[in-house]
């Protein structure tokens, strides 16, 4: 049986727009491919990357491939529903004793505006949340990253706080935006998405 062939319609891993899957060693073209946008990987990355090659993002790959969790990180690539690779996205910062987590994440510039990013959030917060037993997802980004921003409000986290002047790249400080969803804030949401 070919995997385009497979049921996914019950899968915990897909929303309504992408599925997360584990990484491979055949996204490390990816990789590259990103560092080459550099504007974006400034803002994602707090600061401008080393040149990077194929076989340098696949050395960096392997640890985190099938879903391993690498030094507290375990990462995702998520997909269409046809199966075209648009983004990637991490679950880190996990602290079981507080129950808290962070995610991140990154759509590919030419996949930007499809809402991929908030239907691939969405799936692994309801892992943190649901899975997990975490009670709250912490997060952050640049005050200048307005579509960070609109992705945080879309999944209703609230803007807890502002750290000024934290980061430095591209000859400026930048301000550090705290967001915060509790359990509770995001059952509700998803009860009004008919998830419950």
């Amino acid at each position: 049986m070919t995997e385009s062939a497979l049921d996914y319609s019950r899968y915990f891993w897909q929303g309504e727009k992408v599925r997360l899957r584990p990484l491979t060693l055949d996204d490390a073209e990816q990789g590259l491919i990103n560092s080459l946008d550099s504007p974006s990987r400034q803002v994602l990355q707090l600061g401008i990357e080393l040149p990077t090659s194929v076989e340098f993002q696949r050395v960096k790959l392997e640890k985190h491939i099938d879903c391993r969790d690498a030094d507290g990180v375990i990462l995702f690539a998520f997909e269409t529903l046809a199966g075209v690779t648009v983004g990637g996205i991490s679950l880190h910062s996990r602290d079981q004793k507080n129950g808290v987590f962070s995610f991140g994440i990154v759509t590919y510039r030419e996949h930007w505006g499809h809402g991929y990013a908030v239907d691939a959030a969405r799936v692994l917060l309801k892992y943190g949340f649901w899975e997990q037993r975490y009670q709250k997802c912490n997060s952050a980004c640049v005050h200048t990253n307005t579509a960070s921003i609109r992705l945080h409000q879309k999944l209703g986290f609230v803007e807890e706080g502002r750290r000024r002047r934290v980061f430095f790249f591209n000859g400026e400080y930048y301000d550090d935006v705290l967001w915060g969803l509790t359990r509770e804030e995001f059952d509700a949401q998803m009860k009004g998405n008919g998830e419950f």
